[in-house]
């Protein structure tokens, strides 16, 4: 019967290591997202993740990181640790048309009384872009949720936004991709995990 045993024990760590392996990161359109990450002092995982389509051609990956999974848009915009959205381009996107696509998606998913809270954030958000000519095929844009500092972007490990302390204004951008409106249905699906 120990023999049994042994072997039992041996291939339940053969496949716990295999399967831990193989879940070390996503791959979509050749971008490796990575399965967990470190922000600030939490440690994130991969919640979802998707490509981005306008009309037939791929814009960008982009890759959902919270502290624990969650399953609705609720539970993400009520969590209060730390999050990230990575995107990372598939194509060259002038900085401008970025911008403005971020704009009508905050747009399209708060009212009038939200977006005039918000006001002084989104004048800031809008500056960022204007900061950045162009965001090329392969740049990678983080927007970090980091609870005591505030929003944060990083355009290739770079900051070019200065804290935003706000937390609507955050979940403000979360509903780009999670809001009642999202700019995709379906990559809303796949950042929630529910397909």
């Amino acid at each position: 019967m120990k023999p049994f045993k042994a072997i039992g024990g041996m291939l339940a760590v053969c496949c716990a290591l295999f399967f831990s392996h193989t879940a070390t990161a996503v791959e979509l359109a050749g971008v490796k997202l990575e399965d967990s990450i470190k922000l600030g002092n939490e440690n994130l995982r991969l919640n979802g993740a998707g490509i981005r389509y306008k009309v037939v051609f791929k814009v960008y990956v982009i890759g959902l990181y919270l502290t624990d999974k969650k399953i609705s848009a609720a539970e993400v915009l009520a969590a209060t640790g730390a999050r990230r959205v990575t995107l990372v381009m598939l194509r060259d996107v002038g900085s401008e048309e970025f911008g403005k696509a971020f704009a009508s998606g905050i747009e399209q998913n708060t009212d009038a009384a939200e977006r005039a809270a918000l006001a002084a954030s989104m004048t800031k958000f809008n500056a960022m872009f204007a900061s950045v000519a162009e965001l090329k095929q392969g740049d990678v844009l983080n927007v970090d949720w980091i609870p005591g500092s505030g929003m944060v972007v990083l355009l290739n490990g770079k900051k070019i936004l200065e804290p935003i302390a706000d937390p609507a204004f955050y979940s403000a951008v979360l509903r780009i991709w999670l809001g009642a409106k999202p700019i995709d249905d379906k990559l809303k699906r796949q950042l929630l995990a529910e397909q």
